[in-house]
């Protein structure tokens, strides 16, 4: 069975975590937890503990049980109440860290518990908070600030010195596939790659290297990025003609939907194919989007169909 290790944080991970587990692949999902908002960063601030909320929705979102127990996971408990906000299984994982003392002992029981299919592991067992660089110079910390300021945000550092799960690195090095997830380049995929052990070891490692680029631009983020720019911010990090293939949408987005993305400052990622093939970056382009809940998606199944179909093809 062909190993791919994926890497991301936050909704993009997950709902592309949903479909690869219908195939036949051995996944390994690398999770970013320095996250500092919400239920994650009250819960952080109180324990003193790696962010639970990104893990906690990629389980989930590999969890084999029926939708009746996801349900139960799920439940947040509402705002007006001394548990105001936090979910259910945000607080089973912060009662497994206070009992186990890291995710290491704490993410089996949940993976067994919740029969997930595929292996889980956070970045680092590290409690750390991402430091954004202004164009100014200034430092902005914490992803929940980072995320909503007004500045552009040119540079990422940690607050201190990572140490890398172990168990990371060697996931990286027996990998076939290596992918970085769609969502936000700022706070979920740059969070991994700013850190020299994780350049070192993609690297140093035989495996193909994939990004599942995202439809639509992100406001003060990715603004007129076209395909080739979040290639080049990839790169920038972890060194030319490192990326190998990217899966990108090429179908038309229905207008009224296009409508409201623009009123949010979003823009549809358009496919610059000349750049790319100068680049060196092979281009799978496909109709990747559905719409969910009244907002574009990536379509999970399909994009973990081109996710298997390119594994295979390498055999």
């Amino acid at each position: 069975m062909k190993k791919v290790v994926i890497f991301g944080g936050g909704s993009g991970l997950s709902q592309l975590l949903k479909g690869m587990i219908q195939f036949p692949i051995d996944i390994t999902a690398v999770v970013s937890v320095s996250d500092n908002g919400g239920s994650t960063g009250r819960l952080r601030e109180e324990f003193a503990i790696p962010a639970v909320g990104d893990i906690t929705k990629v389980l989930m979102a590999m969890s084999g049980e029926s939708k009746g127990v996801k349900d139960l996971f799920n439940y947040r408990f509402k705002n007006n109440s001394s548990l105001g906000n936090h979910s259910i299984k945000n607080l089973i994982i912060t009662a497994l860290l206070e009992m186990k003392g890291d995710f290491a002992h704490s993410l089996p029981i949940l993976c067994d518990l919740l029969d997930v299919k595929g292996k889980i592991l956070p970045l680092t067992e590290d409690n750390v908070d991402l430091v954004g660089i202004t164009k100014d110079g200034k430092e902005i910390v914490g992803e929940a600030e980072i995320t909503e300021s007004k500045s552009k945000i040119i540079d990422l550092k940690y607050n201190k010195k990572v140490t890398v799960t172990p168990k990371v690195l060697e996931e990286i090095k027996k990998a076939d596939l290596i992918i970085f997830s769609s969502g936000s380049l700022l706070t979920s995929i740059l969070p991994h790659i700013i850190v020299p052990e994780i350049q070192e070891a993609i690297k140093n490692s035989k495996a193909k290297t994939m990004y599942i680029c995202n439809m639509l631009t992100q406001p003060g983020e990715t603004d007129d990025f076209k395909v080739s720019n979040h290639i080049k911010v990839l790169e920038k990090r972890l060194g030319k003609n490192s990326i190998d293939v990217v899966i990108a949408n090429d179908s038309k987005i229905p207008k009224n939907m296009t409508l409201l993305a623009k009123s949010e400052g979003k823009d549809p990622v358009e496919i610059d194919k000349t750049k790319l093939d100068k680049m060196g970056v092979s281009v799978i382009a496909e109709k990747l989007f559905r719409v969910e809940d009244g907002y574009i998606r990536h379509d999970s199944l399909k994009t973990a169909f081109l996710i298997f179909s390119y594994l295979m093809e390498g055999e």
